[in-house]
């Protein structure tokens, strides 16, 4: 039990430093937006292609970096979500012996 509570803390903590990536990066570009769940697939570049890096090389390359980002919150998340439930379900355990 004393190490999911070190584990949601150290998860909670890494949760902060990736969201102030995420508002970085969205801070760099208008066209990202303000949203911080959300992946910028759906922001258009200049031209035809949206996936190609010939149309605006700078802003595809940071919108790729920024959706990794996006993902790896997401997956600390997730992390976060199963290693609070094994916590309740510890403390859940100590309360009903």
């Amino acid at each position: 039990m004393i190490i999911d509570i070190i584990l949601l803390i150290i998860l909670y903590v890494s949760h902060r430093y990736i969201v102030a990536w995420i508002i970085y990066y969205n801070s760099t570009d208008e066209r990202y937006g303000h949203s911080v769940w959300r992946w910028t697939y759906d922001y258009p570049v200049q031209g035809k292609r949206d996936i190609s890096d010939l149309d605006d090389k700078i802003f595809v390359r940071k919108r790729r970096i920024r959706n990794r980002t996006v993902t790896l919150m997401y997956w600390n998340f997730f992390l976060a979500f199963t290693v609070s439930m094994d916590f309740i379900s510890n403390l859940l355990m100590l309360i009903l012996k």
